[in-house]
C-alpha cells in the first residue's frame, strides 16, 4: 500500500491551518461591517452587541480565538520548518502548539462566560 502525503501526521497541521486562514478570512470583512457600525449606525452597534450576549455566540468566539490561535502557532511551525533542519520533534512540537491553542481558547472561554 502506497504511503500519501495524507497519512503524513504533519498533514493535519497544515490542513488546520489551512482551514483557521480561510475562516478568519472569511470572518474579517465581517468583523470590519460590526466595527464601521461605531461610526455609521450606533444603535445597529447596540443590537448587535446586545446579540453578542447569546451563549451560542460566546461559543463561537471561543472557534474564533481556537483558529486565530491554531492559525498563528501554525505559522511558527511552517518558520521553523523553513528556516530549521527538520528533526522528528517537529511532530511533538505540533501538537504542543495544538494544546496550547486549546489553552489559550478555553482560557478566553472562561472570562467570556
Amino acid at each position: 500500500m502506497k504511503k500519501t502525503h495524507r497519512g503524513h501526521p504533519l498533514w493535519f497541521s497544515y490542513a488546520l491551518h489551512r482551514a483557521s486562514g480561510l475562516g478568519l478570512a472569511v470572518f474579517l470583512p465581517f468583523h470590519f461591517y460590526i466595527l464601521s457600525m461605531a461610526l455609521t449606525q450606533p444603535e445597529r452597534l447596540d443590537y448587535f452587541l446586545h446579540f453578542a450576549e447569546n451563549p451560542l455566540v460566546k461559543v463561537a468566539e471561543f472557534g474564533l480565538v481556537f483558529g486565530l490561535a491554531i492559525h498563528m502557532f501554525g505559522g511558527l511551525r511552517v518558520l521553523a520548518m523553513e528556516w530549521l533542519p527538520w528533526s522528528d520533534n517537529q511532530k511533538t512540537l505540533a501538537a504542543a502548539a495544538l494544546a496550547v491553542s486549546f489553552l489559550i481558547s478555553v482560557t478566553f472561554f472562561l472570562k467570556a462566560i
